[in-house]
């Protein structure tokens, strides 16, 4: 059976933790900052975590060998 390709848009946007959990960007930190408060912009410096599980099992299947 031959491999399977990942999804390479998928794997530019996640990562997994060793759990297994799916680590993400927070978006709207890329332009227009200028009207986003200093906090607000220092908050999406952070990363996320996928909180729904069914999300979390597609984006598995997209980056299988991450």
């Amino acid at each position: 059976m031959p491999k399977q390709k990942t999804h390479r848009g998928a794997a530019k946007r996640f990562d997994l933790t060793k759990t297994g959990k799916v680590k993400h960007k927070k978006m709207n930190a890329n332009h227009i900052l200028n009207k986003k408060t200093t906090k607000r912009i220092r908050h999406l410096r952070k990363g996320g975590m996928i909180q729904n599980n069914e999300e979390a099992k597609t984006i598995r299947k997209l980056i299988p060998y991450k």
